[in-house]
């Protein structure tokens, strides 16, 4: 019987072992998609205990205690910090065979050398075990980074969004490089009319423009993506249910946005077209810049109404959705490159009754232009998880080349995530291991090793051009 989380956890084979701690293990990390927040990378924040660092925001942990049967008051309520962490330490030991047990116990190994498995018997020494070290020096937001070996980090950042902290990382000379990446979701949705114009109102300032129009308002857009541009920027990322590719004309888009403008009610079909306006003009923009454009799809969001009113978006009422992706994908890759505008592009998927169809899609844009231009995408949110990582892994490999993938990233809020690079590192080495191990694959373990370092680490820094 094996220990649990020794040194070759999740490496069932001496091929895995040895690929893993010879080739995987020490290579830096490109996290070229998630969600820290900037300001306290520029500010160098220390935190004052473990629940801020490890629960604040973190609704994957707040399903996990809701479903245990802990009240709101301890997720996102007005409890002390060491009430919400005795209650997410009494939930762990009911998430056994959820990812989070693993990221869990990884975390606290990685970042403070604890191997114990945590309960509600060592809550509080495991508490204040932590919380004495986040309060050193060693344990400062950039250590953390550094810690992990991080080299680069994609925040996620709105159109309107000054930058400012950004600016300030790059005039402190931190040697971690932190870009931004272009997010204009709230610039297209359509679907609620009021607070789209409050986006706009906010973007008239941020641009020091009128927009009483729909060329006013494409201009105040480009001169943001422009800014983005200036500040470091190459990435943009989308976060939709669907990829939205509805035939338009261009007069019907200004007439939509005119009503939008006057905060009239508008059809679904119009919501549509003007979404389909908005993300054409963005991938054009990135094409044009040579950006590389992200999408994720397929999430059905904020389903709770009641929950939502109270406490938000982002606040784990999200489920899978089951949208229909195949057919407006392809029409819309297909006009970008029939007009020789697709950018590098990396598509992400939620539903996993949908990864052979990703799978095969990006192989009808990959024109040999760049290696691997069009991308399926890491499995991510409820599919980042060992059996999910697998499943898209094991499409990838089927249907395209798994050996110009670019790898994991962490889409995370949290600066105790970077285990989850380790997470998949290992995973890809298990696999390569057993099919070497099965005869599958010819035992080359410089080749296999090449490899592997590539999807961990080269093909992102080569893809990115970070």
């Amino acid at each position: 019987m094996k220990s649990f989380l020794d040194e070759n956890f999740l490496l069932q084979t001496k091929t895995a072992q040895q690929l893993y701690h010879e080739f995987a293990k020490e290579m830096p990390i490109i996290d070229y998609h998630c969600h820290l927040p900037p300001d306290q990378i520029a500010n160098d924040t220390q935190f004052e205990n473990l629940t801020q660092v490890w629960l604040y925001g973190e609704h994957y942990k707040w399903r996990a205690m809701r479903t245990n049967g802990v009240h709101e008051d301890y997720c996102t309520g007005s409890k002390s910090d060491i009430e919400k962490f005795e209650q997410w330490a009494a939930t762990v030991p009911y998430t056994l065979r959820n990812p989070l047990y693993h990221w869990t116990h990884l975390e606290l190994q990685r970042y403070f050398g604890i191997s114990e498995v945590l309960s509600s018997k060592n809550a509080r020494s495991i508490y204040e075990q932590c919380t004495a070290k986040l309060q050193t020096p060693e344990y400062s937001v950039r250590n953390l980074l550094r810690k992990m070996k991080v080299e680069t980090v994609c925040t996620t950042d709105d159109p309107v969004d000054s930058l400012e902290d950004h600016q300030q990382l790059k005039k402190d000379g931190f040697e971690i490089k932190v870009l931004p990446a272009f997010r204009p979701d709230k610039a297209m949705n359509s679907d609620d009319i009021q607070s789209l114009n409050t986006y706009i109102d906010r973007l008239e300032t941020v641009s020091n423009s009128s927009i009483q129009s729909f060329e006013a308002y494409l201009w105040a857009l480009k001169s943001r993506h422009d800014y983005f541009a200036a500040n470091g920027c190459s990435v943009s990322d989308h976060g939709l249910e669907e990829i939205y590719a509805e035939e338009y004309t261009d007069e019907e888009v200004k007439l939509i946005f005119n009503k939008i403008r006057s905060n009239q009610s508008i059809s679904t079909l119009e919501s549509r077209k003007f979404k389909s306006a908005m993300l054409f003009y963005f991938a054009i923009w990135d094409h044009e810049k040579g950006w590389v454009q992200q999408f994720h799809l397929g999430a059905l969001r904020n389903n709770n109404l009641r929950m939502l009113k109270k406490l938000g978006p982002d606040t784990g009422w999200d489920s899978i959705g089951d949208f229909s992706q195949g057919k407006a994908l392809a029409h819309f890759l297909g006009k970008l490159d029939q007009e020789d505008r697709l950018a590098k592009t990396i598509i992400y998927n939620l539903n996993p009754a949908d990864n052979e169809l990703m799978a095969t899609m990006i192989g009808n844009f990959n024109d040999g232009s760049v290696a691997g231009k069009v991308q399926f995408g890491s499995a991510w949110w409820f599919l980042d998880q060992k059996d999910g990582m697998i499943k898209q892994l094991n499409a990838l490999s089927n249907m395209g080349l798994l050996s110009k993938f670019v790898g994991m990233l962490t889409d995370s809020r949290s600066f105790l995530s970077y285990p989850r690079h380790e997470y998949f590192r290992r995973i890809v080495c298990n696999l390569f291991g057993d099919d070497v191990e099965n005869g599958e694959l010819p035992n080359d373990t410089a080749w296999l090793g090449k490899v592997v370092q590539d999807i961990c680490y080269h093909n992102a820094k080569n893809y990115f051009n970070f």
